[in-house]
This record gives C-alpha cells, structure tokens and sequence, in this order.
C-alpha cells in the first residue's frame, strides 16, 4: 500500500525547513530542491512534520466493548490526531492477560491498517491483583508484549507489585501502574477540594495517587527494574518523581492533555464530560505537571483516550462513567497548553509524544528521526490555524470529549503511516484493504 511522496518545504519538528521524499515505505531522502518522477507532492509550506505520534496509554475496548470503540474506530481517531501507533491497554472482555489475547488484538490493528496496535498485557488475571498473568508468554507471543498495566486498577498489593517488577526484567519490560489507593478513593466523585467541599461530592484526594507513587519508587529502586507511572496529576506526584529520578530510580512518568489543561472548577456544571479517573485536579496542580513535562521530571504526555457509549455520559454525575475520548484532540491541546506558553518547543513535542514513548514502550519502527533510511511514520501538522472542537472533529465510535465547544489551535494535515496516507488535506483517507 506504500505510496510515492514528494513533501517540500516543511519546517522539520518546527525548525529548518526541508524536502522529504517517501518511497517503499520508507524516507528515502531529505534536503532542498528535490525532486522525484511520478510521486504526489504535498506542499508542506507552512506545516511543521513530527514523527508520527505514539500514544502509549489508549483503552480501544475490543474485544468485548466493541459500543464504546474498535480497534478500527479507535486507530482512524489515532489517525486523525496524527498518531502512527498506539498502545492498547488491557481492560478488555475477556482481558488481555494471555497470549492469545494481544495477539487478537494485534491482528485486528493490522487489518485495520491506519496505525500499528501494540498491546498491553494485564500484570495480573483478570486484573483482579490476586495473581500475576502469564507475564512471560505475552512477551514471547508475537505480540512482543513490553507493557504491562492492570490500568483502571492499581496492583495495590505491595508483594504482587515486587514480583511483577522482579519478572519483566526477564525481557526489558516495564509495569505501567495505576497509581491510586482504593481504600483511600471509595465512593470518591472528582478531587478533593474546596470544589469538592462546595458540592458536596466524595472527594478524591492527592495522597491516595501519591502514596502510590512512592511506595513504587522505592520498590523499583529495591527491585532494579523499570516502573512507568499512569496519568499523573499532582503537584506531589511531579515532587516525588523528579525526586526518585535525581536518587536514580528508574522511572518514568506520563500526564494527559485534560490534566494539562482542565481543572476541577469544570465540575462545578455536573457535566459528566468532565469526570475522569484520576479526576481533574486544581490549577496549582495544572501549573506543577506543566513545569514537570517542561522539565523533563515527566517524561511523556499520554492520551488516556477512554471512549463511552452517549448513555454512560447521558446521566447524572455520580451515575456516569470516568473517561474521555483524546486522540484526535491531543496535539491540539499540547500545542495550547505547552507551546503557546513558551513552556517547550516543537522538538519537545517529537520527544514527548513520540520518541520517548516509543522508548518506553520498547516499540522498534516507531519514535524514529525523520531522517533518510528511518520508516516512514510522520504528521504534518498546521500550527497557524484555529477553530472550535466539534463532533465534526470526532472519528472514533464515542463522542465523550471534554473539548466540544472549546477553541483550540492547529489541524493534522497530512498522517502518513508505513508510507501510505491515513490522513490527506485534513480529511480521513478511506483505506482499501
């Protein structure tokens, strides 16, 4: 399906300015004035060219909530957001806690062809933290699972947790943890607050993720293994991460565009849109995880991307579902959030959205320069335009967006994945597989 491109004139991660041609799959060469015999030119003028992004925290329901999301669906909002690959997370029905599993959902990505599908293994059966999952078969499947997370639960039980991170080492993995105490959070609505207070609502607070974070730290640190931490949201978090990074842990961290840019005062309307695990926190929190990413305390802006069906959304605030749809709207909102306020530049972008992800995740193909002889997986992104977030904007099968009605800048223009077009002119390329 690879195509023939000839890009001119993009601005490469925002900075000096290029010609890429895209041949077999692959970029075949860069530099300026060139030309190629039967390709189709894209004019980049004005665009900035990313690696494809790589999202290593997408929940893509199938198998088994096919109603919120398929891998389909969920790959063409990939798509649309200027994704190349996504990491499926394992709360799935049955759940991916064995081999044959993710290798399900690894075939279902590449039938669907618009982004490469690399799945999560749950840690334990049934993500139910009793035992661990068959950690080492989904790693030699050929899924090659590297990722492992009971996402939507915390292994909260402190010997299972050692054990998991004692096992991945076996083969370079990685426990990606859901950092959140369940005693700590029963009945909890949103974050516990002065918001929370006013409301009368559950509250949900900062220590029940940070507690979490530190008692894993430690025993990464003990362990000698590698720990990844799930949707951080806290100014504590952020202090306890850049501490174990400066003790030398080795530990990485995610935050998600909503932690980046909305806060618990949106509660306020009981628009369930906004409920989400771990909740909206305050603008001091908002503040600490920018400063965190523009510092490299955390290490990568992640999607959460949590599709519902209209009626886990359509109902009362206690009633309604946590999670929000993110994929096609990400960029935009870190371009917002992190860009225009001078906190980073394009080429953190291409790291945090892309190169360390896929470093993490252990993801050969992916978060590659975009440089002669590398893949070719890349976006090309229109910074200088805005407008407001719509359904229109919306390609996956849940419409449960935080940002319906709000402005936000930029438009993927062009997605190219293995060499071929997933996005073409700011509109999903309808493939033909």
């Amino acid at each position: 399906m690879s195509e023939t491109f000839l890009i001119t004139g993009a601005a490469i991660e925002g900075a000096d300015r290029a010609d890429l041609i895209i041949e077999n799959g692959v970029i075949a060469e860069v530099g300026t004035g060139l030309s190629r015999a039967g390709a189709t030119i894209i004019d980049a003028d004005g665009l900035i060219a990313l690696p494809g992004l790589v999202d290593l925290h997408t929940h893509l329901r199938e198998p088994g909530y096919e109603a919120s999301e398929t891998i389909l669906t969920g790959t063409r909002a990939a798509a649309a957001g200027g994704y190349t690959a996504v990491f499926a997370m394992p709360n799935t029905s049955p759940v991916a806690d064995v081999a044959g599993v993710v290798e399900q959902e690894l075939a279902l990505g590449e039938a669907a062809g618009y982004a490469t599908v690399q799945p999560i293994g749950a840690v334990t059966v049934g993500q139910k933290g009793e035992r661990l999952a068959e950690l080492g078969a989904m790693a030699d499947s050929r899924a090659r699972v590297r990722v492992f997370s009971d996402d939507g639960f915390c292994v909260f039980d402190p010997l299972i947790m050692r054990r998991a991170l004692e096992y991945v080492k076996a083969f370079d993995g990685v426990v990606a943890q859901h950092a959140q105490d369940p005693r700590l959070t029963e009945g909890a609505q949103m974050n516990e607050g002065i918001v929370s207070a006013e409301l009368g609502l559950a509250g949900w607070p900062a220590v029940a993720e940070e507690s979490i974070i530190a008692r894993d730290v430690l025993l990464a640190e003990h362990v000698g293994s590698r720990l990844h931490v799930c949707h951080l949201s806290t100014a504590g978090s952020v202090d306890i991460i850049r501490w174990a990074k400066k003790r030398g842990i080795d530990v990485t961290a995610e935050v998600t565009p909503h932690h980046l840019l909305l806060t618990d005062e949106l509660v306020r309307d009981y628009d369930p849109r906004f409920k989400v695990n771990p909740p909206l926190r305050t603008a001091e929190d908002v503040q600490a995880v920018r400063e965190g990413l523009a510092d490299g305390t955390i290490d990568i802006v992640a999607t959460d991307h949590a599709p519902h069906p209209a009626e886990a959304k359509a109902c009362e605030w206690q009633a309604a579902a946590n999670g929000m749809v993110g994929l096609e709207s990400a960029l935009r909102v870190v371009h917002q959030s992190m860009v225009e306020t001078g906190l980073i530049d394009w080429a953190d972008v291409a790291r945090i959205m892309s190169y360390t992800p896929a470093r993490i995740g252990r993801l050969a193909g992916h978060g590659t320069r975009l440089e002669a002889g590398q893949p070719a997986e890349l976006a090309l992104y229109d910074p200088s335009v805005a407008g407001v977030f719509t359904r229109d904007d919306l390609h996956g099968r849940s419409e449960n967006s935080p940002y319906l009605g709000r402005d936000l800048p930029g438009r993927v223009q062009w997605t190219i994945h293995r060499g071929y077009a997933t996005v073409a002119d700011g509109a999903l390329v309808e493939l033909v597989r």
